[in-house]
């Protein structure tokens, strides 16, 4: 996918709405894709998050590992969603695991080049924060609701 695709492909999520075109062309001039096999991960809990990533087909977990036995599934991922929002907030670790459990294409976000751009137009920096908090939000209601699931016996 060049370049002009991966802002046509930006544009056309949601999450990116109202966003500026001059954001996206940046966003997207920090975007490459990647591809997942089955069972493979995308990133670890506590190691360096220094990206985010966007669904472009396929289906990953995201997890929290457990001392023994299963990991916990927090929520599955697939077409046009987004995984990390650990890239924006110190100290940058994954608070998660993410593993592909389909085939899955995924564009990849500079998480470093991202916050150095935020960091020197503090409006970008408030837009993607502002847009990044309501995931944050998900991804923790779908951990507490996870968490209740487990303890509950259902």
């Amino acid at each position: 996918m060049a370049d002009a695709r991966i802002y046509e492909f930006l544009e056309a999520q949601p999450f990116f709405k109202g966003l500026p075109p001059h954001y996206l062309t940046l966003l997207a001039s920090h975007a490459s894709l990647a591809t997942y096999n089955p069972q493979q991960r995308v990133f670890k809990q506590d190691t360096t998050a220094d990206k985010f990533f966007i669904v472009r087909q396929g289906k990953v977990t995201l997890e929290i590992p457990a001392v023994s036995g299963e990991p916990l599934t927090i929520q599955t991922v697939g077409d046009g969603q987004l995984l990390g929002w650990s890239w924006l907030i110190p100290p940058y670790r994954w608070l998660f695991d993410a593993r592909a459990i389909t085939q899955s294409t995924l564009v990849m976000m500079d998480g470093e080049k991202l916050r150095a751009a935020c960091d020197s137009d503090p409006k970008l920096g408030y837009d993607l924060l502002r847009r990044f908090a309501v995931l944050m939000a998900e991804r923790l209601s779908a951990s507490r609701l996870a968490a209740i699931k487990q303890y509950s016996g259902s």
